[in-house]
């Protein structure tokens, strides 16, 4: 697979890329770098969503963390960002989820937290890396009774659905939601504390079959929600991912809102509570300018950082901020969480619309989201970070950068995974906006393609 690590953990199709061999030298070395501070047996949770792959994964992992000696307890089919919470509460060494996130079927990946529940910083993961590639035959082979053992958990989804209930005040009663899980971790736990808290739920994508997940369901696939949400007449619909670390919306007209506009309407009360750490809202340099314009008129700050939300949550941490997120509806509430979380989300926009008692289409309004055009241009890996050094395309995104400088914006980026670059163009009219990028991803395409 070349170098393992990605931006969230390591991932590639299940039994071709990501194979039993490479997951069992993740659990080997992982909970080797994990745990060798510690003088005790290492004890380590995990966890999956709900492809078939999860099985074969699930098995190899704890072969692997069995292997040096380790206690390996697994959660079941259960969210990425309950894995985090449970590996403090349960006070382990280390929590790994077993997902492939937002991805079609045939991927998986594996992904770490350490003991705190956040997700490895860069040295650690390189030092997992460089163990597989370049030590792993020096790892411990404990015999006899040091050999570890696997355990289940029974009780991980009922903690975790008690704990996410002490995440927001009151309940949910009088409001009817729409829930799409994607048919994935969020299946059973996100319709069970719906209704615990009072609501009247309608249910999608809560039957996965080991190989429907995210299949034409869930946040990246919203179609299919905005028509249950009419169909129901809920008072709003609500979106997770395969591992339920994301979470986006449908309003009671079926029209969708992205992370933007959750963090939007969640900061805006936060800051009227007197809980948003220092007025500031972390986003992306991604995220819509609409997001900058209302925290200049709302008095709210908005730090921007790289894309992808471990950047988020590093900025967050960095500065003492307590909210965070992307437009892909990762949020983060730091006083609740220490990931992205899609049930806490879910709850903090619901608490909105339980305290306000205005439909969703009235409170997205705290922000004007102004259209955005994205386009990407391939490009090789040798010449995307060159684009700047020819005349003609600095002059064009010059020129670009002049004509939308009062409303709108101009971000051209390399992507940091693919042989692209990405542009995306803001502003008023969507008609001038597709000519100008099309124009200059031409020009790019032609100089650099």
């Amino acid at each position: 697979m070349g170098r393992l690590f990605g931006t969230d953990g390591v991932r590639g199709i299940a039994n071709k890329e990501l194979t039993c061999e490479v997951a069992y030298q993740l659990g080997r070395a992982g909970a080797y770098v994990l745990t060798k501070e510690t003088q005790h047996q290492p004890k380590i949770l995990v966890g999956t969503d709900t492809r078939r792959s999860k099985d074969m994964l699930e098995a190899a992992f704890m072969a692997g963390i069995c292997s040096i000696g380790g206690h390996g307890i697994s959660l079941g089919v259960i969210p990425t960002p309950a894995v985090a919470y449970l590996t403090r509460y349960y006070q382990a060494d280390a929590g790994v989820v077993i997902s492939a996130s937002h991805n079609p079927v045939e991927y998986n990946g594996i992904k770490f937290f350490n003991n705190q529940g956040y997700k490895l910083k860069d040295e650690l993961e390189e030092e997992i890396e460089d163990l597989i590639f370049h030590g792993f035959e020096t790892l411990p082979h404990p015999i006899g009774d040091a050999v570890g053992v696997r355990s289940v958990c029974k009780t991980s989804v009922a903690d975790y659905l008690d704990f996410l209930k002490t995440t927001i005040e009151g309940n949910l009663k009088g409001l009817t939601i729409a829930v799409d899980c994607a048919n994935g971790a969020a299946y059973e736990v996100a319709p069970t504390l719906l209704k615990e808290l009072g609501a009247k739920v309608y249910s999608m994508g809560a039957e996965p079959d080991g190989t429907n997940i995210n299949d034409h369901c869930g946040s990246t696939y919203l179609e299919p929600l905005q028509q249950f949400v009419k169909a129901t007449k809920a008072d709003i619909g609500i979106a997770f991912d395969g591992d339920a670390d994301r979470c986006l919306a449908v309003d009671e007209q079926g029209d969708i809102l992205d992370g933007d506009q959750i963090l939007a309407i969640c900061g805006f009360r936060m800051k009227e509570k007197g809980i948003l750490n220092k007025n500031t809202i972390v986003s992306t340099v991604m995220s819509n300018i609409g997001l900058s314009k209302m925290g200049q008129e709302q008095g709210i700050s908005i730090q921007q950082c790289r894309v992808g939300d471990r950047y988020v949550l590093e900025t967050m941490l960095k500065h003492g901020y307590n909210l965070g997120g992307e437009q892909s509806g990762h949020t983060i509430f730091l006083d609740k969480n220490t990931t992205g979380d899609g049930l806490v989300t879910a709850l903090q926009l619901l608490q909105v619309l339980q305290e306000k008692k205005k439909p969703l289409s009235k409170l997205k309004q705290v922000i004007q989201i102004y259209p955005q055009v994205l386009i990407n241009v391939e490009v090789s890996n040798e010449k995307k970070e060159k684009y700047l050094e020819d005349p003609m395309i600095a002059g064009e995104i010059h020129r670009l950068e002049e004509e939308f400088s009062n409303e709108g914006r101009v971000l051209i980026r390399p992507s940091g995974t693919e042989p692209l670059i990405r542009i995306m163009l803001e502003g008023q009219d969507q008609k001038i906006l597709a000519t100008a990028a099309n124009t200059l991803a031409e020009m790019i395409q032609e100089k650099l393609g």
